[in-house]
């Protein structure tokens, strides 16, 4: 570990030199990238230094215990200790700092949510869920767009499509995909019965050109009017868009733009990704199940977390977590819950590598 540590802190060395060259600002695009891959060392360069600054200052200390004054001894114990109660810390942060990253951690993503069971209570539901997921993305200063919608009679979401864009957003958000499940009182429930309802949400990196190849020749594209709310608009025009991917039978419909383009635009921007995080789920499914992050799968079929409404509680059923600030998560105040999910996958990750 420590040889690479050492040619990792060589590198960053290296990248500061070039960042001190004079002409370095003649090429911007250079620059950047300079400045980036400088700035993705830091972190683990400088935990790398304390580390062996720590060690050093305890063989330093070691020495003194040999010291006549006795205050100076006490002092190299007390010192010993200190560093002995910080190593094992730092150690544990440079092993996690070292896993692989996944590439797809630093791109934008596709937020898809869809009402399950439960009616309009599931569709109310995925509201709920679209609304804490934009406050998040509020609170981190992402930026939210939506995609598609098809709204429900009562004023939920059937289903609604969304992009979010910002700093490392699939890094945070790949560990919501699945189901969720709620109990709570219904408004429209007289007996004050607690009902069960779900929602499935699907987490994708957003796709680039380079990411995924799609032909032309494997697409079938339908134009037809658009249905629903939109005035005398939606009787005229047909703007409304479906595309279907032949080879994998995916099928991507968007029709809330009035113009034809805008809709097979973002009806191509979904396509992409729901591609590429097809391709990465055959991939994933491919790795021996002790190499699979337990933390989950992504598949939306696993019920993952539960929001019970009237004990104020929200469980997450993959690392056995409950927060009693339901509150406060559907605000969006969902950190604490990804740190943890964070956490447990680096736990996994490292179980893994260990046994290699």
């Amino acid at each position: 570990m420590f040889a690479k540590l050492e040619g990792l802190e060589k590198k960053y060395m290296e990248l500061e030199e070039a960042l001190a060259q004079p002409d370095v600002f003649n090429d911007q695009e250079h620059y950047r990238k300079l400045t980036k891959a400088h700035a993705d060392l830091r972190e683990i360069v400088d935990l790398f230094r304390r580390h062996r600054a720590l060690q050093q200052e305890m063989a330093e200390n070691k020495q003194l215990l040999h010291d006549e004054d006795p205050d100076i001894r006490d002092m190299a114990h007390e010192e010993i200790r200190r560093a002995e109660s910080e190593l094992p810390r730092i150690e544990q942060a440079l092993k996690v700092a070292l896993l692989p990253t996944d590439p797809l951690d630093e791109k934008n993503t596709i937020l898809e949510i869809r009402a399950g069971t439960g009616g309009e209570e599931a569709a109310l539901f995925a509201a709920d869920l679209f609304r804490m997921y934009t406050r998040y993305a509020e609170l981190q200063g992402w930026k939210v767009e939506i995609m598609s919608e098809s709204p429900s009679e009562s004023g939920g979401y059937k289903e609604i499509i969304c992009l979010i864009a910002g700093d490392r957003v699939y890094s945070r958000l790949k560990f919501e995909a699945g189901t969720h499940r709620v109990q709570r009182v219904p408004a429209t429930e007289t007996q004050g019965r607690i009902h069960t309802s779900a929602a499935t949400v699907a987490v994708m990196p957003e796709a680039e050109e380079v990411d995924v190849e799609i032909r032309p020749e494997d697409l079938r594209i339908d134009i037809y009017r658009a249905s629903g709310a939109g005035g005398q608009h939606v009787n005229k025009t047909e703007s409304a868009v479906r595309i279907t991917h032949l080879p994998t039978n995916t099928v991507v419909t968007c029709q809330d733009e009035r113009s034809q383009h805008k809709n097979k635009a973002r009806a191509m921007k979904v396509l992409a990704s729901r591609i590429l995080a097809a391709e990465r789920e055959r991939q994933n499914s491919e790795l021996s199940a002790d190499r699979k992050a337990q933390v989950g799968s992504g598949d939306r079929s696993e019920r993952i977390r539960t929001y019970n409404f009237p004990q104020g509680r929200c469980t997450d059923h993959r690392i056995n977590l409950t927060l009693y600030s339901l509150d406060r998560i559907m605000e969006g105040e969902l950190t604490p819950l990804f740190d943890a999910l964070s956490t447990a996958a680096q736990t996994e990750a490292l179980k893994a590598q260990a046994g290699d």
